[in-house]
């Protein structure tokens, strides 16, 4: 257990790391501004690519970390599981059938694709709880848990329909390169119609972060604690959701991150929730940034960002699994 003086030395690293990444992170790219020139000043074209492009396309990176990595610390508490990540309970295969949706329906609107996913991802974990509540097998646990890998399927296949159904020449193409996950198209409108949701639910996480301690044990402690652990876990399973749902909606499919982070904060702070938790905002935010400089840096032409997300948290997961047993708090 970490001392409260190492682990308040440990937070001032991440948000002065945070800021940092923030800050140099506008000056990186294909078009080079100088954090020492007057180039923002006298040359209105760099002013705009650093403050209409990389200004949002840098925080929504960073948020999107966040978010998901908040929601997967959240799952692998609740469930009790450290290999739960957010797409568990059919969210990211329900936002990809909304999206394919709304690229076959839509004309490939972007303003109508994000709402599209946004609204299967949360109708997902809808549709995981109704159909968990009328499992006969196990506990409630685990029937969310068979319940999501179910959804998950169905809208697995559906995608595939889609796909299928798609026009080989413009469809098919812009639904692989959402699938693929990317940020290329991130802009002021889409940065704003995602805060609504994603910052109330991420702050209503972090204020109850303490409960999920108690709510990882099992039903009969935790009522006996004082908790009600059924309506309690699904309040915060809707949280996770919904503070997930509407970056990967903008962002398409990130993979890795909600599984990584949680493990990486729980390996560097304990898996007392009240450290983990803030703690797996910040690294994820911070780990999302920098896989995206990556992503439009490394070659002439973009790297979808869930490429290198899920390259570099393989590598991670896999060290992880061979240094150290994961174990979460039961």
């Amino acid at each position: 257990m970490r001392s409260n003086r190492s682990s308040l030395f440990a937070f001032t690293l991440l948000i002065l790391a945070s800021i940092l990444g923030l800050g140099a992170s506008l000056f990186v790219g294909r078009y080079p501004v100088s954090p020492f020139s007057l180039s923002l000043q006298t040359e209105p074209l760099a002013y705009r690519l650093v403050f209409s492009l990389r200004l949002p396309r840098i925080l929504t990176a960073f948020i999107l970390g966040a978010a998901l990595s908040a929601s997967g610390m959240v799952m692998q508490t609740l469930f009790r599981n450290p290999l739960v990540e957010p797409g568990f309970l059919g969210v990211s295969q329900g936002a990809a059938f909304g999206a394919a949706l709304a690229i076959l329906t839509l004309n490939a609107s972007p303003l109508w694709i994000q709402l599209s996913a946004a609204f299967f991802a949360l109708l997902g974990l809808l549709f995981s709880y109704l159909l968990a509540k009328y499992l006969r097998y196990g506990g409630w646990v685990l029937r969310m848990v068979l319940a999501g890998i179910a959804v998950s399927a169905l809208f697995a296949s559906g995608v595939g329909l889609l796909k299928y159904m798609a026009d080989p020449l413009t469809q098919l193409p812009e639904i692989t390169f959402w699938l693929l996950g990317g940020l290329w198209g991130t802009r002021w409108q889409s940065l704003l119609a995602i805060l609504p949701a994603v910052l109330p639910s991420l702050l209503v996480l972090y204020l109850t972060r303490w409960r999920l301690n108690v709510l990882s044990l099992s039903d009969g402690t935790a009522f006996s604690l004082g908790t009600a652990p059924a309506r309690e876990r699904t309040i915060l399973l809707v949280l996770a959701v919904t503070s997930a749902a509407p970056v990967i909606s903008v962002a398409g499919m990130i993979g890795w991150v909600g599984l990584i982070i949680p493990h990486l904060a729980r390996r560097f702070f304990g898996a007392n929730t009240q450290y983990a938790l803030p703690a797996a905002m910040l690294i994820g935010g911070i780990f999302t940034l920098l896989c995206d400089n990556l992503a439009r840096t490394l070659l002439a032409g973009e790297i979808p960002l869930g490429i290198i997300t899920s390259l570099i948290g393989a590598l991670v997961f896999a060290f992880l699994m061979t240094t150290q047993q994961l174990k979460i708090n039961r």
